[in-house]
């Protein structure tokens, strides 16, 4: 079982959500970013999704847009930030994926990267701009150091489709609640408990709902039967470190919510 398959495993065992923030690398200062990360580890996360900064990221809302902006005008590079995990290798027990797009892979190089990632601690990836067609060079890299290409599925995902990600996928799968960017809303939209329905019907790993979620009580109001493995949070948490609020709150809310 891949490690990021057994943390989420792990926290059903325990009879709850598993837990995933995503927050931007270098967010909210260079300074503060790995206290956030020491935090939300700390404060139950069970794997924690560090953003890459990007100049065009065409997948996120405005808020993880801005901190994108933020953390580039920072400094922060991929090389930094691989850095910066070296230096903090061993120090979090969740889960680590980066979340990025294609382009500053590719300038630092699949190989380099995917062996870098391992050294450091990295267990798998996330490219919102990668299509299943064009991935097999990145996911057999990856493959030769142990980490997942995480499958991102969403509403205009048909079951065919997610049947030839099933057959590749390892440690769980992502399910996008709506079509469009990252971001906080009120409601979760009807088709998302089609959208959960068919991702079990065709997976047998873990799945993981983001884009939109911003309180445990969006997850309790779905049907129990498709209710996600783990919740993936990103905009309401950048947002919550913007107001200058703890990580630690934050996470508060969303265990005690379950």
């Amino acid at each position: 079982m891949h490690i990021l398959e057994k943390k989420i495993r792990d926290a059903a065992a325990e009879g709850r959500t598993a837990l995933i923030p995503f927050v931007t690398a270098g967010y909210p200062s260079p300074e503060t970013f790995w206290n956030v990360m020491g935090e939300l580890d700390e404060s139950g996360a069970d794997i924690i999704e560090i953003g890459v900064p990007f100049s065009d990221p065409v997948a996120d809302g405005p808020v993880v847009e801005e901190a994108s902006v933020r953390a580039l005008s920072n400094g922060v590079t991929l090389h930094g930030i691989m850095e910066g995990l070296r230096r903090h290798r061993g120090r979090f027990r969740a889960g680590l994926v980066l979340m990025g797009y294609m382009n500053p892979f590719l300038q630092y190089g699949l190989e380099r990267l995917a062996r870098e990632a391992r050294e450091v601690g990295v267990h798998g990836f996330i490219v919102p701009d990668l299509p299943f067609d064009e991935a097999g060079e990145m996911r057999a890299v990856l493959a030769e150091q142990g980490l997942a290409l995480i499958a991102l599925v969403g509403p205009n995902t048909g079951e065919d489709r997610m049947k030839l990600y099933a057959e590749v996928s390892q440690g769980y799968v992502y399910a996008v609640s709506v079509m469009g960017t990252t971001g906080e809303r009120n409601s979760l939209p009807p088709e998302v408990t089609d959208v959960l329905s068919r991702v079990r019907r065709v997976f047998s790993l873990p799945v993981a709902l983001g884009f939109g979620l911003r309180s445990p009580e969006q997850l309790s109001a779905l049907p129990k039967e498709v209710r996600p493995d783990a919740a993936v949070f990103g905009s309401s948490l950048l947002r919550h470190l913007a107001e200058g609020s703890s990580p630690a709150d934050f996470m508060r809310v969303w265990r005690e919510g379950q």
